[in-house]
């Protein structure tokens, strides 16, 4: 299996992060993980999910280059965190915050949050 891992493609990476986009119903790639974020702008994300109480999931981008490099060509959005929620890429930090302050994020939470029952 590790070898797989190592023999990895950019396709089967891109298949690898398409299968987590659609299995996870709010899904943040971000640096370090939502116990010990690794940058301000993915505690920033972190601290915005956490605040609907919600279960959300979150990659580590920092420990998988492959991911790292791969979700952004496949958002084709250049910078971490990355946000999906029900398959749809919303956007980074400073468009969650936006989209927080607005309420939008918080009815796409809600909608996705009905879905997951």
């Amino acid at each position: 299996m590790a070898d797989d891992f190592l023999q990895e493609t950019p396709d089967s990476t891109q298949n690898r992060i398409k299968n987590l986009v659609e299995e996870k119903p709010v899904l943040l790639f971000m640096k370090g993980n939502k116990l010990f974020p690794q940058c301000g702008f993915s505690n920033t994300a972190v601290q915005i999910l956490e605040s609907f109480k919600i279960d959300f999931e979150t990659v580590d981008v920092l420990s998988d280059d492959k991911i790292r490099e791969g979700v952004k060509l496949y958002s084709q959005w250049p910078t971490i965190p990355q946000l999906y929620v029900a398959g749809e890429f919303i956007g980074g930090s400073d468009i969650m915050i936006e989209m927080y302050q607005s309420g939008e994020l918080g009815e796409m939470i809600e909608k996705a949050k009905a879905d997951m029952v």
